[in-house]
């Protein structure tokens, strides 16, 4: 039988648009290796990127101005969320949807015009859809950046201040290594998330080698870990990505290449897709150049410039820090946000960055 939507993937993307679909009255066939896997990765978002339709319980905990550090403090002015995981990915139910546990090895296209499109299942079997999207997300690759991170579960009344990126160099590396940051954030009213963070790297820091950044810099702060806190891992690329009407989320370039964020635009997306509107018009593709060439400068900056690049960028005024972080369609104001932040930094980094941005 030939359903209206085939979704291949099951991560947060994949799972709001069959969710938004079947919502829509779709008939919809979902197919992943493991549909039951529960997410354990902590998910967050800036709190008006979230669309309406999210239920409000799935939010575990909102920073109204959380606190960044590049070699100085700054308060960022707009409410930050974090996601109770467990309760967005049950808020995400799939309903009438037939569930296929199985891997999707090959998606078949018509060669020319409208028509039914086809998966082949790793099992062998065929399953056919007048429209497939791929949301099995990026496979990991020498040749892409990856963000990493190393973190700890600890009591709330453990750590003060939620803290969105904290560049400090009290993390115990010298002063040439690949840089990372401290992200600090509440998971709900008696937890918080302690993590050490490579925010993109060619290759990234190692989980050994965040693990003891993390240590250091706590113990720094007056926090002895004793081995028994949960745990969390992070290691996913921050390209690879391909903007098209026929993959989502990750895999299709809804991941935010300079900073790995996601879900929101995922969620944000996920209505616009399941009706077969286009969510890649041509400012949004100009938008995701300027983000991949903004990848490509931070990679390219001194380690030891890293705090200094990024108190220029939390000196921008609210609204151009918006629209480089979640204007996605917004090209006026990405550019403009650039424009401005490449004017705060000194000749010696501008000629980096020109140097990266232009280049390959």
């Amino acid at each position: 039988m030939t359903t209206d939507l085939i979704v291949c993937g099951l991560g947060p993307g994949g799972r709001a648009l069959a969710h938004r679909a079947v919502a829509r009255g779709m008939s919809v066939t979902v197919v992943d290796p493991r549909p039951e896997r529960r997410w354990t990765a902590t998910y967050a978002a800036w709190a008006d990127d979230i669309p309406q339709w999210v239920p409000a319980h799935t939010i575990a905990a909102t920073v109204a101005r959380p606190v960044a550090w590049g070699t100085r403090r700054f308060e960022i002015d707009r409410p930050y969320a974090v996601f109770d995981v467990a309760a967005l990915q049950d808020s995400l139910a799939l309903g009438d949807a037939r569930v296929v546990a199985d891997r999707a090895a090959e998606i078949v296209r018509p060669r020319r015009g409208a028509g039914r499109e086809a998966v082949r299942l790793a099992s062998g079997e065929v399953l056919t859809a007048w429209r497939i999207i791929d949301a099995r997300g990026v496979g990991r690759s020498p040749a892409w950046a990856e963000q990493t991170a190393y973190g700890v579960v600890v009591a709330r009344e453990r750590w003060a201040e939620p803290l969105f990126m904290d560049w400090r160099p009290d993390h115990g590396a010298g002063m040439g290594e690949p840089p990372s940051f401290l992200y600090a954030i509440p998971l709900g009213p008696g937890t918080c998330l302690l993590e050490e963070t490579c925010l993109a790297g060619r290759p990234a820091l190692s989980g050994a080698e965040l693990r003891e950044r993390l240590r250091t810099r706590l113990r720094c702060r007056g926090i002895e870990l004793d081995g028994s806190e949960p745990v969390e891992h992070v290691r996913f690329p921050v390209q690879g990505g391909r903007p098209g009407h026929r993959r989502f989320g990750a895999a299709g370039a809804l991941l935010h290449p300079a900073t790995g964020y996601s879900v929101a635009a995922s969620l944000a997306a996920a209505d616009a897709v399941a009706a077969s509107a286009s969510i890649w018009p041509p400012t949004a593709r100009a938008v995701h150049r300027l983000r991949t060439a903004g990848l490509r400068a931070l990679l390219a900056l001194p380690p030891s410039d890293v705090p200094r690049f990024f108190d220029a960028f939390f000196d921008l005024s609210p609204r151009w820090q918006r629209a480089y972080l979640s204007g996605r369609a917004d090209l006026p104001g990405t550019a403009a946000a650039m424009a401005a932040l490449f004017g705060k930094l000194p000749w010696r980094l501008r000629r980096t960055l020109v140097a990266a941005t232009v280049g390959r």
